[in-house]
């Protein structure tokens, strides 16, 4: 996958060097999905943050990247659910472990749902 990367990125890098408003190139259909995901989240308004997994960000900065404040984030780090580590006076979490506990909450919803609709099919609530 990596050497697939690199070439669609040095295919980009081409096509991008060359005059003009439009660009032509072909990717691998991995790399389209990609862009196509990238796109389509911008079309939505939607920030795109892109960094190493081995980044680290402060609390604050976590609670931009999952939508919640400070404090719930802090509450999360206490808990155990969201990895971090104190550099001196100042904890510092990776956006690996943001990522891990944003992909475990929606496993935990995605359960949390089916259970919901075992229990409104029990109960006859669903039509």
């Amino acid at each position: 996958m990596t050497d697939l990367l690199m070439r669609d990125a040095e295919a980009l890098h081409r096509a991008l060097a060359e005059p003009g408003s439009e660009v032509n190139v072909a990717l691998s259909r991995e790399t389209a999905e990609l862009v196509s995901r990238l796109v389509d989240a911008r079309a939505r308004g939607e920030e795109i943050v892109v960094s190493p997994a081995n980044t680290e960000v402060s609390p604050t900065e976590a609670g931009v990247l999952l939508a919640m404040s400070r404090p719930q984030v802090r509450k999360l780090m206490d808990r155990g659910l969201l990895e971090s580590r104190k550099v001196g006076a100042h904890h510092r979490i990776r956006v690996s472990s943001i990522r891990a506990f944003l992909e475990a909450e929606r496993e935990r919803r995605r359960e949390a749902m089916v259970e919901l609709a075992a229990v409104q099919n029990e109960l006859g609530l669903t039509g």
